[in-house]
């Protein structure tokens, strides 16, 4: 029997041939379509475009694009409200897109009650006090690996976002530019990747940014130093760029850029953060340039440091007017010349690390300060310097700081006084209504005319109805008085107390009680505001330093509506007394004919560009109600902490149960103190002009965290992970 092959049967029958060419020839039209359209429009239709997504993996069809996740509300589930019901939905797509979770934080995130879920703290809304909603999350030390979700743009009442020392990846949903009141952003210690998270610059209240030890790489925006925070923590990532002109534009009190991959000049625009700037870390980086002598404006500043980069030249003698300095660090660079006598006399000056240089002159007065390292330089008859052929090769050369074409110093320019009241408005009403007067005070001297029957009647009225008339002009000089000084003060601060550092070994893991932040107030009822009290400055936290060991992981959150810096998690309270809500301070009262309507809660601060908005939080006057509980049923236990300890000294012994510490290059680093002035709550005020912001002590009634700080460069903040020395 003879075989046939495929081929010879397939083209032996006439009906498989035509077939054949009717498919290919459908396959060549289409294909002409696609590519006819695709040559004359340039791109791909609208509708090809949606088909190609279709066909990729890992699509997500739904309002949140390919980062959100199809969440299911069962229908038998009782929410309070609309917004305990998205919290609902956004923490439960969060479930969905957490991949490990050794310790089982999120085992209880089931049902309604998202108040109970373990990290996830409750409040009165701002807004509406009657109504709970989502205020804080927690999940510190969670040890937690997955991504976040563009659901979590639901929680539009998020003040607190702190997820530090966890396994978390990708990046920074867009949606969180819909919290609107987050107030503290900690995302440190975890594995985000990718450009500098622009979404941040959307955040309104934002004001504690923490970025550090992670994998963000690229340059940062310049805008990030024009925005109003109080604290920058970058370091530890791989940032590569050079400091923009605005550097100096930022009001921050502490920022840390160390261990990036930084290049060009230390901007001589530091100068402009004299008023504010408390610490700055510029350490590791790749910074080539001279020391620019406005670094002595800094008056208020009591941590420097600029140790392992590449600069040159002398010290500037301006560094003796810093007035308040306590940790100098010009480590490992190539500085040259003599030490000024000035920078030892320095009247707060606890440690002075110089090691690693060229100088060749050193007073004998730095010998006296309390730390101070001056291995390998060039300085005669001290020990462990440098060789005589080291010193001659370098020194041979002369640096010339013009070389390095750094901007010169811009200051910046005061803002112009508001406007004042026009006070010289009330001499020209004295001065108007004495003309008309003669004649009314001349009659009533003389007693006579009124004697006389007739002509007094008809005179003595005019006295009697020209002296109203002044009283017209007078109300000028009544209304002006009672509005607003004509010049409001500064918003004030308050910079924490300098930091205790001293040398030799790491601390514990400091402690700091920081001051609670304020609950939601209930919207002020009375319209005559009382008169802006006087400002008190917080109360001093522990100083926290380099090197310290990374903490216990602590699962105590924060305090629901916190509007308080130094991001601690929440005092570890299984059933937190409700704190008593701190009434809404107005500015002083307008003239009395039109008193201040009512305050409204929850309206966001106005924007204005210099000063800050009309916003006055000072702590609660003595007894006030308090609000309905935070929590409507108890939270899960978290750990408790132990209270706040003195301040802790730069190498004290670690404590027994915390890791080893571990060691930063050869010289201590210094401390950084973070510390920040609670925020305000939002009030929208009637008048005009009312004075700037006043940062208060925080209100008593509300429950103080206590707990361990984790060592960030010995910045005193507790939400900050430990810091992981690759």
């Amino acid at each position: 029997m003879k075989k046939t092959t495929f081929a010879q049967h397939f083209f032996s029958n006439p009906s498989f041939i035509i077939l054949f060419l009717v498919f290919n020839l459908f396959n060549c039209c289409y294909c002409e379509h696609i590519r006819f359209e695709v040559s004359n429009n340039g791109r791909l239709s609208d509708t090809e475009v949606m088909y190609i997504k279709h066909r990729q993996l890992l699509y997500y069809r739904d309002e949140f694009g390919d980062r959100g996740e199809n969440v299911t509300v069962d229908p038998s589930l009782v929410f309070e409200n609309p917004r305990l019901r998205n919290a609902y939905i956004a923490l439960q797509a969060w479930k969905q897109a957490i991949l490990s979770d050794p310790q089982n934080i999120t085992g209880n995130w089931v049902g309604s009650e998202v108040c109970n879920y373990t990290g996830v703290f409750c409040a009165s809304a701002l807004d509406d006090p009657s109504i709970q909603t989502v205020a804080g999350i927690d999940l510190n030390h969670g040890d937690i690996a997955g991504y976040l979700p563009e659901e979590l743009g639901l929680l539009t009442d998020l003040a607190l976002f702190h997820i530090n020392s966890n396994r978390f990846c990708g990046t920074v949903p867009k949606k969180f530019k819909d919290l609107k009141l987050l107030f503290e952003l900690d995302l440190s210690n975890n594995r985000f990747a990718g450009k500098f998270p622009y979404v941040v610059l959307q955040l309104p209240t934002l004001k504690f940014l923490d970025l550090r030890f992670n994998e963000f790489e690229g340059g940062v925006p310049s805008e990030l130093f024009d925005k109003d925070l109080d604290a920058i923590f970058i370091n530890h990532n791989r940032f590569s760029f050079e400091l923009p002109d605005n550097f100096g534009n930022s009001p921050v009190s502490v920022i840390v850029l160390a261990n990036n991959k930084f290049h060009g000049c230390v901007p001589a625009s530091l100068g402009n953060m004299a008023d504010t700037l408390n610490e700055i870390i510029l350490m590791n980086n790749g910074f080539r340039s001279c020391l620019p002598p406005e670094i002595g404006l800094l008056k208020n500043l009591t941590v420097f440091d600029v140790s392992f980069n590449e600069l040159m030249g002398p010290l500037p003698k301006a560094i003796g007017g810093m007035v308040s300095l306590e940790q100098l660090n010009v480590a490992h660079n190539m500085l040259s010349g003599a030490i000024p006598a000035s920078i030892c006399k320095l009247p707060r000056l606890d440690n002075f690390t110089f090691s690693y240089n060229f100088f060749t002159g050193e007073p004998p007065v730095c010998l006296s300060l309390p730390g101070f390292d001056d291995r390998r330089n060039c300085l005669p008859a001290r020990p462990a310097q440098r060789s005589a052929a080291q010193c001659k090769a370098f020194l041979s050369k002369k640096v010339d700081c013009g070389a390095f074409r750094c901007k010169p110093f811009v200051p910046t320019l005061p803002p112009p006084p508001p406007p004042s009241p026009p006070i010289p408005v009330p001499a020209p009403p004295v001065v108007v209504p004495s003309p008309p007067p003669p004649p009314v005070f001349s009659p009533p001297p003389p007693p006579p005319p009124i004697i006389s029957p007739p002509p007094p009647p008809l005179s003595p009225p005019p006295p009697v109805y020209s002296p109203p008339p002044p009283p017209p002009s007078p109300p000028p000089p009544v209304y002006l008085p009672p509005p607003p000084p004509p010049s409001p003060p500064p918003p004030l601060y308050s910079p924490p107390p300098p930091p205790v550092y001293s040398p030799p070994p790491p601390p514990p893991s400091p402690l700091l009680s920081s001051p609670p932040p304020p609950s939601p107030s209930p919207p002020c009822l009375s319209p005559p505001p009382p008169p802006p009290p006087t400002h008190s400055p917080p109360p001093p936290p522990p100083v926290p330093y380099y090197n310290s060991p990374p903490p216990p992981p602590p699962h105590s959150p924060p305090p629901p509506p916190v509007y308080v810096y130094s991001s601690p998690p929440p005092p570890p309270v299984h059933s937190p007394p409700p704190p008593s809500p701190p009434p809404c301070i107005e500015p002083p009262p307008p003239p009395p004919p039109s008193p201040p309507p009512p305050c409204e809660e929850y309206s966001p601060p106005p924007p204005s560009p210099s000063p800050p908005p009309p916003v006055i939080y000072l702590p609660p006057p003595s007894p006030s109600p308090p609000p309905p509980p935070i929590h409507k049923s108890p939270p899960p236990p978290v750990y408790a902490s132990p209270p706040p300890p003195p301040p802790i000294h730069y190498h004290s012994p670690p404590p027994p149960s915390l890791p080893p510490p571990i060691h930063y290059y050869s010289p201590p680093p210094p401390p950084v103190q973070y510390h920040s002035p609670p925020p305000p709550i939002p009030c929208e005020n009637p008048p005009p002009s009312p004075p700037p912001p006043i940062y208060g002590s925080p209100p008593p009634p509300t429950p103080v965290y206590e707990g361990p700080l984790p060592p960030i460069f010995g910045v005193s903040y507790a939400s900050p992970p430990p810091p992981p020395f690759y």
